[in-house]
């Protein structure tokens, strides 16, 4: 008889579904942690976990029988996956129990900011009335800017309009058309809507590219008197440029309930006039947490009784010997998805791949959804993987479209991307050398070779003496050791347009870049973040 073991506290109907499922035993053990925790789960073929116990590689290393492990909520941080992955140990999470908990508290906020709920009850029970003191804001009429447009995002937007609010959004992976539907203008960068919007809310994952995403710098650029809230994550916020906001006047308003460093029991944010802050409630409703404790059980339950995987964020339900097979090419695609959503430019409409040559007789719907994942990773705070790309790229009203040919080219195979976006038509091809190196072999209309891996440096140039000394030399000065170089032209004659790929050893300073930008000759310049040379996703491994 399989065996359950609950490792932290969920509500009583997700322990009320464990009684009832025939053949399956179950306990519940929380506070667990280090060896207690590591011999406990030796004893289980599956477990249930929120986010406190920490289920890291060494509670997991030599586990020869659990099977699966079920986040009761989104974020699966606190668990090894990759540890996870290579024991064999399925691991899923529940992405939509929290959604409309979220939203609501988000409005929640957005509402006790606006007509000043906190502080007012607050005098009341000091003994005082003074109405004139908390004159408030209606959200009729306001315009709305929201950063990130996922389930969440979406039921955010639709609170607001039926609150009469006018609604613009930014969303790199959300169609304009998609978005019409909703009733939300789309902005092709964040910064553009800062100058335009009463209210902001941000509902994305914290990455290099969201952490503090309004800082210092974007002070400026808000319009005066502004309200932010962030139910996200923390540090998507600079906290000290909140302050320096606030105390300018910038800033009217900031209600938090997600913080840089958690918990949070001291702030200089705290007690300050137009501030409101909450304890990471977002997804703390009786029904959020009935409902990721229901579909915990259930994913758990199915599992164990029939192998079912659904929600999986580590692993793809394909045959092993396909997955064997095609790991190399998979590496190749989901690196050129990584690569081209920190390449391209506005919002995202379509993409097509193209496969030539010996690939075609492959699993290209496998690459495809692969390419996917890795173009979606930056984007979404859930889990993607090989099981639910392509269901998350097509829900954002994204068309994929695929062709191959199969004559060989200058390779005897290649994958071809093309992104269509707002602003224009961008274009990358890559391959693989031997069975493990992923290669660049296209960018634009530049033909090129060039390491698919760690830190690149892309630079669009005039093809003119004088561009990669002076670009070395930069480099040199801020110690940037340049492992790898490759050099495209757009024609095979000097004095045209050319690219440069530079593999560094460290992400260069901005100021770096902003010296590189400065010469003449140079238009364009990029660092992209890959992973390192070998370095595969969990659900890969």
């Amino acid at each position: 008889m399989p065996r359950v073991i609950v490792l932290d506290s969920i509500a009583p109907q997700g322990l009320i579904l464990l009684d009832g499922a025939d053949q399956i035993d179950y306990e519940v053990q929380t506070g667990l942690a280090g060896n207690a925790l590591r011999d406990a789960l030796t004893h289980f073929d599956g477990a249930i976990c929120r986010s406190g116990v920490q289920l890291t590689a060494e509670v997991l290393a030599n586990n020869k029988r659990l099977r699966a492990i079920v986040r009761a909520g989104v974020g699966t941080d606190n668990i090894d996956k990759a540890m996870a992955t290579r024991l064999g140990i399925v691991v899923m999470n529940t992405p939509t129990g929290n959604t409309l908990s979220t939203a609501e508290h988000t409005f929640a906020l957005m509402l006790s900011l606006s007509r000043q709920v906190a502080p007012a009850y607050q005098s009341l029970i000091e003994g005082s009335w003074n109405r004139k003191d908390y004159m408030g804001s209606q959200l009729a009429d306001k315009r709305l800017g929201i950063v990130g447009l996922g389930k969440i995002g979406q039921e955010v937007a639709r609170r607001a309009q039926a609150f009469q609010m006018q609604v613009v959004g930014y969303d790199p992976f959300v169609a304009a058309k998609q978005a019409a539907k909703l009733g939300i203008d789309i902005v092709e960068q964040v910064v553009d809507m800062l100058p335009m919007v009463d209210y902001l809310t941000v509902h994305t994952p914290l990455t290099e590219d969201t952490r503090h995403l309004i800082g210092h710098q974007e002070l400026a650029l808000l319009r005066t008197g502004v309200r932010l809230i962030n139910c996200a994550r923390g540090g998507i916020y600079d906290e000290s440029a909140l302050l320096a906001g606030l105390e300018s006047g910038q800033i009217a308003g900031v209600a938090l309930d997600v913080f840089e460093t958690e918990p949070c029991e001291q702030s200089p944010l705290f007690g300050r006039p137009g501030v409101l802050c909450t304890p990471h409630l977002g997804a703390s409703t009786e029904e959020a947490q009935t409902r990721v404790a229901v579909d915990a059980v259930n994913l758990l339950v199915k599992y164990l009784a029939t192998g079912e995987v659904r929600h999986a964020v580590n692993t793809a339900v394909i045959d092993p010997g396909v997955l064997d097979s095609l790991r190399g090419y998979l590496d190749v695609s989901h690196r050129l998805g990584q690569l081209m959503s920190q390449w391209y430019e506005g919002g995202a409409q379509s993409c097509t791949l193209c496969y030539r040559g010996e690939v075609t007789q492959k699993e290209t719907r496998l690459l495809t959804a692969s390419f996917c994942a890795g173009l979606l990773q930056r984007a979404l705070d859930e889990e993607v993987n090989l099981v639910n790309a392509e269901v998350l790229f097509r829900e954002r009203g994204l068309e994929l479209s695929e062709q191959s040919v199969h004559e060989m080219g200058a390779f005897s195979s290649s994958i071809a991307v093309e992104v269509t976006t707002t602003t224009g038509i961008f274009r990358l091809a890559g391959t693989l050398f031997g069975n493990e190196m992923p290669r660049l072999i296209s960018l634009g209309e530049y033909r090129l070779e060039a390491y698919l891996d760690g830190v690149l440096l892309l630079f669009s140039h005039t093809d003119v003496p004088g561009v990669i000394g002076a670009v070395g030399t930069i480099c040199g000065a801020y110690d940037l050791n340049i492992a790898q170089m490759s050099v495209g032209r757009a024609e095979n004659k000097p004095g045209g347009a050319a690219i440069g790929v530079l593999n560094l050893e460290k992400i260069p300073p901005e100021a770096a870049i902003a010296e590189i930008l400065a010469h003449e000759a140079i238009h364009r310049a990029k660092v992209i973040e890959l992973p390192r040379s070998g370095e595969l996703p969990a659900w890969l491994m």
